[in-house]
């Protein structure tokens, strides 16, 4: 085992071209570190519905040039049998550790391959590259980005030429053409030959921004914004000085691209923290909402005061609120979500007389759902824009919130108000979510495992009323592994993460609300039903 350990790690460094990782893992070789080398080579890093996504480093089980250029290879070869074989592949790219280097990478493999390739002038939000594809009329996209994963990981997103991230089957066949890459050495990489753009792709996407607004709305809304140490801040406030609001006051300290994030042990606005400083901010200077985008700018975060404290809104929260300004707007075509969202938004929807889909969890289902007007997700992820962007898109949500902000704004009132109006309306909807990192991978599988061989028969003693295995697939979803339970004014999903070793649980509680006298009750009923669903499923699920 040692040895064949060893002998495939000195096969690899032959055929590294990165002289980082090549020095790493000649150190660990060296040493016969067998307990460093061993869950470096434990497989293959695999490629899915959400590309690659991993800690960056040498070996197979890594984000690293190699595993980059033979995923490329694997795009190209794939393009090809899809009848692109001189199609456009645009490519986008983060300010993470090498991510311009998988970037360049990857251009040199398509052009290499006899396809044109063309990459965004520098660090970019994701939106920008999923906009592109579509305005350059793209075969496919790229982005190289590990979204709001710890700064030790990369990743790499894949986009076809409708704009939106592939899905089955498309991921297994580029995974087979993957798969099929025998020696680095087969794969033609010249040293020029592609296109490096210039800012007219980045400014066609500022001007489309333009149109998630109503002409002549107010834009008085004062924001603080940070973009985590992301690639968000010249575009967001590029595009909120076009739109006439004022100017964001910035969190300093996470304003400028940083892959470090030294200021954040997790760069995701949901986690415990990473809001501080932009809470010690708007403390400071007293706007009227804090927006956060995530460091690839795809995801939008949204916090408000409440009893003179700064809360971060819930995606959901966010979701009804964009949703119930559309609808106030005149917006028409269909509202979509992923089932693990909150159900206030079909019932907006289904008001306001619109059509509703529910679908599996990602942008890569909700962006493909027909006549699409607005989708969202409770991860902080809104697609306020399917023409122009069929992605999330945390630059145009932000625009909108604000827009929302403002108009509420002139009448005296807050999101938190329309929050009020719309639990009055429509019942409160409250969600929460039980999430568990885990070190080892196996601790969900016994879960689910679990769930599977004695599901529970109710919880917060509320009786399930239905138990769905969605690994089996319903009349309006393609099979997922996941399990939905229904319960009289309640609903539990349970799934693992697609993108972190994270099992997620979520949870929503509906509470009949007469009156706006009545929503502290209300709330208090919720928070109650909440933390005990949350205790029973845990207990249940054995984590």
């Amino acid at each position: 085992m040692h040895d064949d350990l060893i002998t495939r790690a000195k096969a690899w460094l032959e055929e590294d071209p990165d002289p980082e990782t090549r020095a790493e893992l000649a150190k660990l070789i060296d040493a016969a570190d067998v307990t460093e080398l061993a869950p470096r080579f434990s497989g293959t890093l695999q490629f899915g519905t959400a590309g690659l996504r991993g800690e960056l480093g040498a070996g197979p089980m890594r984000m690293n040039r190699t595993v980059v250029i033979r995923a490329a290879a694997g795009l190209a070869a794939y393009l090809k049998t899809q009848g692109h074989t001189d199609g456009l592949v645009v490519i986008g790219y983060d300010a993470r550790h090498k991510s311009e280097d998988f970037a360049r990478d990857t251009a040199a493999v398509m052009t290499g391959a006899g396809l044109r390739a063309a990459v965004l002038p520098r660090p970019l939000p994701t939106p920008v590259l999923a906009y592109a594809i579509r305005h350059l009329g793209a075969a496919a996209g790229v982005e190289v980005t590990a979204s709001h994963n710890p700064p030790r990981d990369n990743g790499y997103k894949v986009y076809l030429g409708d704009g939106s991230q592939i899905v089955p089957p498309a991921d297994a066949d580029i995974a087979a053409e993957i798969d099929a890459v025998r020696s680095l050495n087969d794969v033609p990489r010249p040293d020029s030959g592609w296109e490096t753009l210039d800012d007219s792709v980045l400014d066609a996407y500022l001007a489309r921004t333009d149109e998630v607004l109503a002409a002549g709305s107010p834009r008085t809304a004062r924001t603080v914004y940070t973009a985590m140490h992301g690639v968000g801040k010249d575009v967001l406030l590029a595009a909120f000085e076009r739109a006439g609001f004022p100017a964001p006051a910035l969190v300093a300290e996470q304003a400028d691209p940083d892959p470090d994030f030294p200021t954040v042990a997790f760069p995701n606005p949901e986690e415990p923290g990473a809001m501080d400083l932009a809470f010690a901010k708007a403390r400071e200077t007293d706007p009227d909402l804090v927006i956060a985008n995530d460091p690839d700018a795809d995801r939008c975060a949204v916090a408000v005061k409440e009893n003179d404290e700064w809360r971060m809104l819930r995606g959901d929260e966010v979701g009804s609120l964009l949703a119930a300004h559309l609808v106030d707007r005149g917006a028409r075509g269909t509202f979509a979500e992923s089932i693990v969202s909150s159900s206030l938004l079909g019932r907006i929807a289904e008001k306001a007389g619109l059509p509703y889909e529910e679908t599996l969890t990602g942008f890569k289902w909700i962006a493909r759902v027909d006549g699409l007007r607005y989708g969202y997700e409770e991860a902080l992820g809104y697609c306020v824009d399917p023409e122009g962007v069929r992605d999330k898109d945390g630059i145009t949500a932000a625009l909108l919130i604000t827009e929302l902000a403002s108009a509420l704004k002139e009448e005296g009132r807050t999101l938190l108000d329309l929050l009020d109006d719309l639990a009055v309306e429509h019942g409160l909807h409250a969600t929460d979510q039980l999430s568990v990192r885990v070190e080892d991978l196996s601790v969900i599988a016994d879960a689910m495992r679990r769930l599977r061989e004695q599901p529970p028969t109710e919880l917060a003693g509320l009786a399930i009323t239905r138990a769905e295995d969605l690994t089996r697939g319903t009349e309006t979803l393609p099979p997922t592994d996941g399990l939905r339970y229904t319960l009289e004014g309640a609903r539990v999903i349970v799934r693992p993460s697609g993108t972190e070793p994270k099992l997620k649980c979520y949870l929503e509680v509906v509470v009949p609300v007469a009156t706006h006298a009545g929503l502290p009750a209300a709330r208090a009923e919720a928070a109650d039903l909440l933390a005990t669903i949350k205790r029973d499923l845990s207990t249940a699920a054995g984590i």
